[in-house]
């Protein structure tokens, strides 16, 4: 079965940095677009950026764009969510997704999501 697994999560001080990573199995990765998204509680999903499985373009939502890179390994399946310059407002589970779409945004969109990890902004 499909797996994906994020780690790399944790707590950091504000202006410090994380990198993300989630594995994923089961799956032709190379055919997928993989996103990644955050939630906070009593809060829905939201979406934070893509990496095309077609181009391997990549879309960010526009409060991370320029902090956070997104980019992908089709040799170790893996997709990874470089973080900077983070501000306590990025507290959050941070889920990775796989979609057979192109460019997808909405979380309906995607097939499979990971487990989460947990990310925390304090000093």
């Amino acid at each position: 079965q499909v797996q994906l697994v994020e780690s790399g999560g944790g707590l950091v001080q504000p202006g410090g940095s994380l990198r993300l990573s989630c594995a994923a199995s089961g799956l032709r990765f190379n055919l997928y677009t993989m996103g990644w998204f955050r939630q906070v509680p009593g809060k829905g999903l939201e979406f934070l950026a893509t990496s095309d499985y077609r181009d391997g373009r990549t879309n960010y939502r526009d409060s991370v764009r320029g902090r956070f890179t997104i980019s992908r390994d089709n040799v170790k399946n893996t997709v990874y969510l470089q973080m900077d310059s983070l501000k306590p407002e990025d507290t959050a589970v941070y889920s990775c997704a796989a979609s057979g779409r192109s460019r997808p945004t909405s979380s309906s969109e995607y097939s499979y999501w990971g487990q989460g990890t947990q990310v925390t902004v304090s000093s």
